[in-house]
């Protein structure tokens, strides 16, 4: 029979405070070995010690207490795993935003912040191989993904090639409203009709253009200086804007040499 332990030897053991090992038992997450009725006093079984120190793992880790006892009572080890990464997916999703924040911030609070470079060019009508829809804006990461990869299938399963980058389209409402049109295409010479992917002529425009350097993590900081310099110029006409992917993951893993075009629609103008 394992030895017992009084909970200051248990705290002692694990390095779990005894406040924090009482919170575990009404939390209904690590029960005592046994309770004394009389004084209420709670003893520990050494081989209690694992459990103890995963749990903290786990509340280390942000875990709600909900999901550690789902997880403690789950036996079948793939049920387990499931478990586990759906809360190790949250945190990643998580450190993106706080590395995002991070990114961002940095470029904000320069003193002396690199002014972008901005170019006035026509869009020629384009036809495009694309995929359509109204997506809500925490969605239109995922959407983009699986867009991407049906454009992808679609032209490799009828032999045609890209005539150029990647690029997307985003409806004001996107931002102002957090749901909103957005496309994403595939330049093509003669775009198909397969599944969702469906030709479509990019109409012509004037864009004012800047390109964003590296990774996404601070691209609304470019979006800020675009749009500031449009409405600085009193420029801005109604219109989604243009991003063009010239170098990006489906390039390159190297986050650094990532080159974003982000065209924003303005009126005719023959500024350079």
């Amino acid at each position: 029979m394992p030895a017992t332990l009084t909970i200051g030897d248990f705290s002692a053991i694990t390095h779990l405070s005894i406040k924090t090992l009482r919170r575990y038992h009404e939390a209904g997450l690590l029960e005592p070995g046994k309770v004394d009725p009389q004084t209420g006093y709670r003893y520990y079984a050494v081989d209690q010690v694992p459990a103890a120190q995963v749990i903290h793992r786990f509340r280390e880790l942000g875990m709600p207490v909900r999901e550690v006892g789902e997880v403690l009572a789950t036996a079948d080890p793939k049920a387990r795993a499931a478990l586990i990464g759906h809360h190790l997916e949250r945190l990643e999703n998580h450190l993106d935003q706080t590395r995002a924040a991070v990114s961002s911030l940095r470029r904000l609070l320069q003193p002396d912040p690199a002014p972008i470079e901005v170019e006035h060019r026509r869009l020629e009508a384009t036809a495009v191989a694309a995929v359509r829809a109204t997506v809500d804006l925490g969605d239109v990461l995922a959407w983009y993904a699986k867009a991407m990869s049906e454009l992808d299938r679609a032209l490799k399963s009828l032999g045609l090639s890209p005539a150029g980058p990647p690029g997307g389209l985003y409806g004001n409402e996107l931002f102002t409203e957090e749901r909103g049109a957005a496309a994403v295409y595939l330049p093509v010479a003669d775009p198909p009709a397969l599944g969702r992917v469906e030709p479509f002529v990019i109409p012509a425009g004037e864009l004012a253009v800047t390109v964003h350097r590296g990774p996404h993590d601070d691209i609304d900081v470019t979006y800020g200086a675009l749009g500031t310099y449009v409405a600085a110029h009193a420029l801005a006409v109604a219109g989604p804007v243009h991003e063009i992917y010239l170098v990006g993951p489906r390039d390159t893993d190297d986050s650094t040499a990532w080159r974003t075009e982000i065209g924003w629609p303005v009126f005719r103008t023959t500024a350079a």
